[in-house]
């Protein structure tokens, strides 16, 4: 039970850290 939800975690972060990237390029972009 504890590794299952663990995995679901890292998926999540994994997730919210490429669209935080992805969403950093765009802001990056833009300003040049």
């Amino acid at each position: 039970m504890s590794k299952a939800k663990f995995e679901r975690t890292k998926t999540h972060i994994n997730v919210g850290t490429i669209g935080h990237v992805d969403h950093g390029k765009t802001s990056l972009t833009a300003a040049i």
